[in-house]
């Protein structure tokens, strides 16, 4: 029994002073070689002075050191001043000229010169909001983040220490040796270098200039992801698409989805949902519902294949289509299986089982060559290389057939005037008189022939050289003889619009882009809500309506606070002892003058514990 008594009265003992020790951990402890106390100018609080060594501050994991402080001991109150430096743990250091910290709200504020670093970044600014219940800090005075990378300016920024975040929700610049980003809103992880683009932003370089309104970029590894208009502007080429990627070091991008790349030296626009740019190299490469248009002032035109690519410079662009090309024009149309268009030269190869459709004619070979006038950017002539074909169809439902080894058109005013057919040439034609009543069928082999076009008819046949021909009532001609060999009339694919060149096309459906969300709404910095009481201490040196975001600073008196007059005197202090006089509290004995790094008595209410 007397046993258990005295465990009981061992268990009261022990839990009181367990929580007595809780709650002196909750008062601010320091170190001081000086103290004084001037109730006239300071009631209730000890002035404290370096003589060798700074002022010293410790509460709950953060330590404070500087030249001179008021301390407000019954209120867990501080104002350092002079060469003022606060540790967290071994990531945080802030340095400044002024400071003042609450104990019971861990509230911060510093001012003057505010430097504050962590292993990856630092922060300087003028005057700093910290609050160490949130681990946050703020500051509206303007701030330069200096990053491994980058430099980063902005008039507001908030900095998230559990995810080395930095926020910024006003103008933000970052300058880095190969480009400069602003923006109007960006997330800066310190940690990795990330950034993120909530507001229209722009990245500009000597090579190009990006715009996004939500991007997000490796300011390290320096590559990007943008979406929401978002377009690349190189020097003589602008991509736009739904998002985009940017790889600075390849000097590589890609797009997908809605892509438009725009040359805007020589005004053609390619378009498809999928597009990659080397600009080193000067080549584009479109595919998905790929099409380019050529812009001229007279007619533009339009070709589209499963894959486009753009290569040379702006001098000597080629464009080159790969599969199921098809060629739009107003009064020309045509299909291939590949296509290359040199446009410095106006030339264009159709190659593949080509056909070409021009007014009422279709012309068929191995190859068809077209030649644009590159100054009036009109068409100036054909070449059809082998088994040249052309037909054209008759009013009473036949064709009229010319064929040869070769044939050579000229046209003007982009209408087709003349060709002339080489080698083996063979015709078959309905002569009709004046009034278009039907003669005869007319089947003649010639060695070259020269065939005229008036209101896009055949209005004249000229044989040339070995002339055999016979014209045939149009009732003694049976209909399997009305088409010469290597007949092939392909009428039913012509285009008569942009939007049949993709009419042979599956439905595409876009891809699902992965966007970048929208940034979690954060609380007010300076909410209130969830503590018992304000977050200044009265004796602050802010006010209450300074706690509120705004897109200025308002702090009264900031920069004479940054530079306060000193406590006391350099004289004062020189005429000092080295160890405080301050009477020690009643029932307590004064320390011994001789002991060099003695702790004011002042500080002997409180409980120290290493």
């Amino acid at each position: 029994m007397k046993h258990a008594q005295i465990l009981y009265l061992f268990s009261i003992i022990f839990f009181a002073g367990f929580s007595s020790y809780g709650q002196e951990e909750k008062k601010i402890r320091y170190e001081s070689e000086r103290t004084l106390k001037d109730e006239e100018n300071y009631p209730g609080a000890f002035i404290l002075s370096k003589v060798n060594e700074q002022v010293h501050f410790i509460h709950q994991g953060i330590e404070v050191w500087c030249d001179q402080a008021i301390h407000y001991a019954e209120e867990n109150f501080f104002k350092a001043y002079g060469n003022v430096r606060m540790e967290q743990g071994d990531t945080i250091t802030m340095t400044s000229q002024y400071a003042e910290y609450n104990g019971d709200t861990q509230f911060a504020f510093a001012s003057g010169n505010v430097f504050m670093r962590n292993p990856q970044t630092s922060l300087q600014t003028d005057t700093l909001f910290f609050d160490r219940t949130k681990q946050q800090a703020y500051y509206r005075s303007g701030g330069i983040i200096r990053d491994t990378a980058s430099v980063l300016k902005s008039q507001i920024g908030r900095y998230y220490l559990k995810d080395e975040k930095y926020t910024f929700a006003s103008e933000v610049v970052i300058t880095n040796p190969d480009y400069v980003l602003k923006s109007t809103q960006l997330d800066f992880y310190s940690d990795n270098g990330h950034a993120y683009m909530y507001g229209p932003s722009t990245i500009t370089s000597d090579e190009s200039t990006i715009y996004c309104e939500r991007g997000f970029y490796d300011t390290r590894g320096d590559t990007g992801y943008f979406v929401k208009n978002s377009r690349i502007d190189y020097e003589n080429r602008i991509l736009e698409g739904d998002s985009l990627y940017f790889n600075r070091n390849t000097n590589f991008a890609s797009a997908t989805n809605n892509i438009k790349v725009t040359d805007t030296i020589n005004e053609s626009v390619i378009r498809g949902h999928y597009a990659e740019v080397f600009r080193e190299k000067d080549s584009v490469f479109i595919t998905k519902r790929a099409v380019a248009v050529s812009v001229q002032e007279q007619d533009s035109i339009y070709i589209h294949a499963d894959t486009l690519m753009v290569t040379g410079k702006p001098e000597d662009r080629i464009i080159r289509g790969f599969y199921g090309v098809r060629l739009f024009k107003s009064n020309m149309s045509g299909k291939s299986d590949s296509i290359h268009v040199r446009e410095r030269t106006g030339l264009t190869q159709m190659l593949g089982r080509p056909v070409m459709w021009s007014e009422n004619n279709q012309l068929t070979g191995d190859t068809i060559h077209l030649l644009n006038n590159v100054e009036t950017e009109e068409l100036d002539s054909l070449k059809v290389y082998d088994n040249a074909f052309m037909i054209q169809r008759d009013s009473i439902g036949g064709f009229n057939q010319l064929k040869g080894l070769q044939m050579y058109g000229k046209f003007e005013d982009n209408s087709l005037q003349q060709v002339d057919l080489v080698k083996n040439t063979e015709t078959l034609y309905y002569m009709r008189n004046d009034d278009g009543e039907l003669i005869g069928i007319n089947k003649t082999l010639s060695s070259s022939i020269s065939v005229f076009f008036e209101n896009e008819e055949i209005s004249m046949v000229d044989y040339l050289n070995n002339v055999d021909g016979i014209l045939y009532p149009e009732s003694e001609l049976p209909e399997e003889e009305r088409t010469l060999k290597g007949f092939n009339w392909r009428g039913d694919e012509r285009l008569y619009s942009v939007e049949d060149l993709f009419i042979d096309d599956p439905d595409y459906e876009p891809v699902s882009i992965e966007g970048i969300p929208t940034p979690e709404e954060e609380e007010n910095f300076f909410n209130n809500e969830t503590r018992d009481g304000p977050l200044l201490n009265e004796k602050s040196r802010l006010q209450e309506k300074d706690l509120q975001e705004r897109p200025v600073d308002t702090v009264p008196n900031a920069s004479r606070a940054a530079q306060p007059d000193p406590l006391l005197r350099q004289e004062e202090l020189d005429s000092l002892p080295a160890v405080d006089s301050i009477q020690p509290a009643p029932g307590r004995q004064p320390r011994q003058a001789q002991q060099q790094d003695s702790i004011s008595p002042a500080a002997a209410i409180q409980i120290k514990r290493d």
